[in-house]
């Protein structure tokens, strides 16, 4: 079988890769009988000669590959008929301006895996960016910051090679006493916390965070069951709330009127309650002036992302009153970074983290007959039709 590591061509260009040169090397050496080539690429992190050092194929034309591995979405144009390919194909929770490469996707027979559904039997997600996505969103929050009241100055992400660089800045610079709530408690929540870890700022309970004022920088790692809370006032359970959050509602003010930056690392589920809403930012007691929306759900849960903005200009401002956008650093205004893309900003670590993790579990599953299912649940589309999994998305293939 034929491995192809694909050109990104989605606009504005990704830079990163599945695999590394390294990291390819290593699935050549785990399965000898697998043929990995590379499609020549000018804008991959990873220079073609990269690959070609290492003995690897650099090709213009891959398409005798028998899988197709890339990133980000592949043109409909370029799509190879009766192929497997995997890339994030942002289709699963039916986004309108993906239907039409689904439907292109079955009128040509590939079979689909999204990197998004390669999960465990629990549904938790295998592999992804979201580690990289949550240290630079966090990052860019303290940026802002910097930025904002004339603290300091970071530099951009983009700009430094990798992520012991991000973390050479960070050394430079002092925060001042602020609260810092985190919210989520999976991937990206966890890459925030290494940032927070790092510059030294001291994790405090929820108790103390909501009850009690420092003389230094803190943060909370708030959990869902924290901010959200049954209507009925009994004790919430996570599983239950994940299956069915229509009885619950948020309890995310008395987190608000105790923190100066918010970063959202949370999944936001559907018919979840909002986190805060328009009006609860007018509230008086509403002390949030920062926001890192790493989840940038927009026009939902956090009021504030009212757009998603860009690595090029990051940040803008959310005026509460009006509920209009100024500019970042308005008077009384919130400070919002909301970057849809940041992995794309550490793209050397992020890829090497996302080889890692599909060359453990993915890879595998061509050669053991796809033991523990991982291929059969990421399997969106087969023999020009849905799979059974996914049969759900076949009124918006109609869109009915």
């Amino acid at each position: 079988m034929t491995f192809a590591i694909i050109k990104e061509r989605k606009n504005p260009p990704d830079r990163r890769v599945v695999f590394s040169p390294q990291h390819l090397a290593e699935a050549r050496a785990q399965f000898p009988e697998a043929t990995f080539v590379v499609e020549s690429s000018d804008i991959r992190i990873f220079p073609d000669e990269a690959y070609a050092k290492l003995g690897f194929e650099v090709l213009q034309d891959v398409s005798h590959a028998d899988v197709m591995i890339g990133v980000k979405e592949v043109p409909i144009e370029n799509l190879i008929p009766n192929k497997k390919y995997f890339y994030f194909s942002h289709t699963i929770k039916k986004q309108p301006y993906n239907r039409k490469l689904l439907i292109a996707m079955l009128e040509k027979n590939i079979e689909m895996f999204d990197h998004e559904t390669i999960v465990k039997e629990d549904n938790a997600r295998l592999i992804g960016f979201g580690r990289y996505a949550g240290l630079v969103g966090a990052y860019n929050g303290f940026r802002a910051l910097g930025l904002r009241d004339n603290l300091f100055t970071l530099p951009k992400v983009e700009t430094l090679a990798d992520l012991d660089e991000v973390k050479a800045e960070l050394d430079k610079i002092t925060i001042p006493n602020i609260k810092i709530l985190l919210t989520g408690t999976g991937k990206v929540a966890y890459g925030a916390k290494e940032i927070l870890d790092h510059l030294g700022i001291k994790q405090i309970s929820d108790a103390l965070y909501l009850t009690s004022q420092f003389t230094e920088p803190v943060y909370v790692m708030a959990d869902v069951m924290e901010y959200a809370k049954r209507k009925d006032g009994k004790v919430g359970d996570r599983l239950k709330f994940y299956k069915d959050p229509t009885g619950y509602e948020s309890n995310f003010m008395a987190y608000a009127k105790e923190t100066d930056y918010f970063i959202a690392g949370h999944f936001y589920g559907n018919n979840a309650p909002y986190l805060f809403t328009r009006e609860d930012a007018k509230h008086p007691d509403f002390r949030i002036n920062l926001v890192a929306d790493i989840s940038c759900d927009i026009d939902g849960p956090v009021a504030s992302t009212i757009r998603p903005s860009t690595i090029a200009d990051p940040f803008y401002g959310y005026d509460a009153k009006t509920e209009k956008e100024v500019v970042f650093n308005a008077e009384d205004a919130i400070t919002v970074m909301a970057v849809d893309n940041l992995p794309c900003e550490l793209p050397k670590d992020a890829s090497e983290g996302f080889g890692e993790t599909f060359l453990k579990y993915v890879i595998p599953a061509f050669y053991n007959n796809d033991k523990d299912e991982v291929l059969k649940r990421a399997k969106i589309t087969e023999n020009g039709k849905l799979t059974e999994r996914f049969s759900y998305l076949q009124d918006y293939i109609d869109e009915k």
